[in-house]
């Protein structure tokens, strides 16, 4: 082979090569703007990861508020439920001792008074006598029925 065509190879080699380097060249540019364009989206990207860093941390102090609110709530609401229960009971009381002890004696006392036929100075000895006896007697028994709940209520 001659030095001409042995240069006439090496040319077509060169410009082979210079055509590869070329579109490399072309690949590469298109790449660096890829890269960057990659670059400007991860920036945005970290900036939402950051903002979204801060609302998670505010949604948590706001869950740790809503869990402590709830917390007092729950704790309103049973001493709420004791007050009520305890309302009740005294409710209850009261409606005892009015059927019980306080109707009982108006009732002694309005029957006593169907007694006036009698003669007045025997009748009220006798009566009276009857009547605070009566009164007694519910009384003790108003009395008695309070401290066997407060002995079932203790117990």
């Amino acid at each position: 082979m001659s030095d001409n065509e042995i240069l006439q190879q090496i040319l077509a080699v060169t410009q082979s090569l210079k055509a590869d380097v070329s579109s490399l060249k072309t690949d590469v540019g298109s790449l660096k703007a890829d890269v960057s364009s990659l670059k400007t989206d991860v920036g945005t990207l970290k900036t939402d990861v950051s903002s979204l860093k801060t609302d998670v941390e505010s949604l948590k102090t706001d869950m740790k508020t809503v869990k402590s609110d709830v917390q007092d709530l729950k704790s309103d609401v049973r001493t709420l439920k004791t007050d009520m229960q305890d309302t009740k009971h005294r409710i209850t009381s009261l409606e005892l001792t009015l059927e019980n002890e306080t109707n009982r004696n108006i009732r002694l006392i309005a029957e006593g008074q169907l007694d006036l036929g009698r003669k007045l100075d025997q009748a009220l000895m006798v009566e009276n006598q009857k009547e605070m006896l009566l009164i007694r007697v519910n009384t003790l028994e108003n009395e008695m029925r309070k401290l066997k709940e407060q002995m079932v209520t203790t117990s």
